[in-house]
């Protein structure tokens, strides 16, 4: 039975049970609680004890839970009347900003004493006030010790460490054009290396990696079992792997990201009181010391919350202040659908070949071979980053998100033209130079 089922079952009961006694006593009148539509992605667990905690807080409310997961959820507030919704509470970026830009939210009257509006150089809340991030998850390594251990293996520290020869064979690597959650990571390197290098450390670390495809296992399946002990996730996706009994740990990097979740109200909110006091209480103290449960184990945007947590507890507030979160997500979010198709025509698409060129150019350097020309084509990008400027181009793939499974156009079927090129040519110098 679903978590949904299981919920709306409970709530069945109660209404019965209320019921019962008002029919057992006609004399009182009670007040009815006026009812609070909150749509979500987030699993029973977490949203449970957020209802059971607001419901005792404002007596007057109850919150009908609404499932839908991010690409279900834009269509589903997109119908009529944004089918009765009064609160959006998710982890999905894209979606807050395009309903923002159709109108779909009310500002967002709220206490902000206490939560910033930046990370770094990542916003936290929406410039016109019409949602606020309620928490963050971070991109960074899934990790499986035991398996390191076995091979004389440590933990890398940052994205170039992936580049390690030691690790080839040993990465998983999510499709950004096919996860959800994989685009930002790649302009988290783009960003933090240069356009060129940064697209150079891509090609070295897929040559590391074993891609993972939409509806092919997760990465935390991969790194749990020890057969691919590094993958490139989210913590929230590896905290829930470890909650299950996975054995697994995760690293921030020293250059990292966040996905933030957001709280929203909708425009034609049924009930505007009860949404608003809805998502104040998630942005509140109390709201924000849930999220620290050991069973939810997120991490809160109210940077007093982490004091008094565990020493063991990431805080992204202090890594913040060494320069870890320097990744601009609002700048990349026109460019993710791009870079997700230039990505898949470079790296996905002639995988096999870019494993093994790696592997040649690697061997070569460990015995000593300068190989440095064959290295520099095999990295180079085949779209200039002014190039890659073009809002035009931007927007024939910002769907490139999602797993969208448009056709390929002519614009990529020219890029992966050039990335063969560019590995015919580096497989002509390696031969020519006998390695």
């Amino acid at each position: 039975m679903s978590s949904s089922t299981n919920t709306q079952r409970r709530r069945f009961l109660a209404g019965l049970a209320a019921g019962g006694a008002a029919l057992a006593l006609p004399g009182l009148r009670a007040a009815t609680p006026s009812r609070v539509v909150v749509l979500t992605a987030y699993p029973d667990e977490t949203v449970s004890r957020f209802e059971r905690a607001f419901e005792q807080a404002y007596p007057q409310y109850r919150l009908q839970i609404v499932w839908r997961m991010p690409h279900d959820a834009l269509p589903y507030l997109q119908q009529p009347g944004q089918s009765g919704v009064d609160v959006y509470w998710s982890a999905s970026p894209r979606t807050f900003a395009a309903l923002a830009d159709a109108g779909a939210w009310r500002r967002l009257k709220v206490n902000r004493d206490g939560l910033p509006d930046h990370i770094g150089r990542a916003a936290l809340a929406d410039p016109e006030g019409r949602y606020l991030a309620t928490e963050m998850a971070g991109f960074g390594f899934a990790v499986n010790d035991a398996a390191l251990e076995r091979r004389n293996l440590q933990r890398p520290a940052d994205w170039p460490d992936l580049t390690d020869a030691r690790y080839a064979g040993l990465v998983a690597l999510p499709v950004p054009a096919r996860v959800g959650f994989a685009p930002p990571m790649v302009e988290i390197v783009l960003q933090s290396q240069g356009w060129d290098a940064g697209w150079a450390l891509w090609s070295e670390i897929a040559g590391n990696a074993a891609m993972v495809d939409r509806g092919s296992t997760f990465v935390t399946d991969e790194v749990a079992d020890g057969r691919l002990p590094i993958g490139l996730s989210i913590d929230f996706f590896v905290a829930s792997a470890i909650a299950n009994g996975a054995p697994l740990g995760f690293v921030y990097p020293r250059h990292g990201g966040i996905n933030p979740a957001h709280v929203a109200v909708t425009a034609g909110a049924p009930n505007p009181e009860g949404a608003l006091a809805f998502a104040g209480f998630v942005l509140s103290e109390a709201g924000q010391r849930l999220l620290t449960h050991p069973d939810i184990r997120k991490l809160p945007v109210r940077p007093s919350v982490y004091d008094g947590l565990p020493p063991d507890y990431y805080n992204p507030f202090a890594a913040a202040a060494r320069g870890a979160f320097d990744y601009d997500s609002e700048a990349a979010r026109p460019r993710l659908g791009l870079s997700a198709a230039l990505f898949q025509q470079m790296l996905v698409e002639n995988h096999a070949q870019v494993v093994d060129l790696w592997r040649r150019i690697h061997a070569a350097e460990t015995a000593g071979r300068n190989v440095a020309e064959a290295r520099a084509i095999l990295g180079r990008p085949v779209l200039s980053e002014a190039e890659a400027a073009d809002p035009e181009l931007r927007r024939l793939f910002h769907r490139r998100v999602e797993g969208d499974d448009s056709a390929v156009t002519s614009r990529e079927a020219q890029w992966r033209r050039r990335a063969g090129a560019n590995l015919a040519a580096a497989r002509r110098l390696l031969d020519n130079a006998g390695v």
